[in-house]
Order: C-alpha cells, then sequence, then structure tokens
C-alpha cells in the first residue's frame, strides 16, 4: 500500500484523486448487500430453505394421543360416577 501513496504523490492532484475515487467506488461495490431490508432477506432465505425441503410438514401424533387421552377421562369419570 505503501508503493500506492508514492505513486499517488508523483502524479498530478486531478489523476491522483480520480484513482482514489475509483478506489473508493471499487471498495464500496465490494460490500454491496442483494437485499434492501431485512424483511426481503428472511423472504429469500425461507424460499430457500423451502426448495431445500426443510419445510415440510411433519406427521404429528399429538392429536392422536390427546384424543386418547380426553376419551379415557371421559371413561374414567363415567365409571367413578356409576
Amino acid at each position: 500500500m505503501l508503493l500506492g501513496m508514492e505513486s499517488i504523490r508523483t502524479r498530478n492532484p486531478q489523476s491522483a484523486l480520480m484513482s482514489l475515487e475509483a478506489d473508493a467506488v471499487s471498495a464500496r461495490s465490494g460490500f454491496a448487500c442483494l437485499f434492501s431490508d431485512s424483511h426481503e432477506y428472511e423472504t429469500a432465505l425461507i424460499a430457500e430453505r423451502r426448495a431445500q425441503g426443510r419445510y415440510q410438514p411433519l406427521k404429528s401424533r399429538w392429536p392422536v394421543a390427546m384424543l386418547l387421552g380426553v376419551l379415557l377421562m371421559v371413561v374414567g369419570t363415567v365409571l367413578l360416577f356409576k
């Protein structure tokens, strides 16, 4: 980087300024983000994960277990008060 600074000092001020501006534009473009806000990023992230098959609905056994539990409680209550 020191060599670059020496070459800037030996050039005329106008070309040195143009070189610095070109370097600044180049440096800024390296940090550019593809998304304008976090909502756009999250939407793209979820779409990508869905394409990979990560958000498939799980076949849960909880509804069946809860139904059996309620039925057992009803049968127990009926037998208790009979």
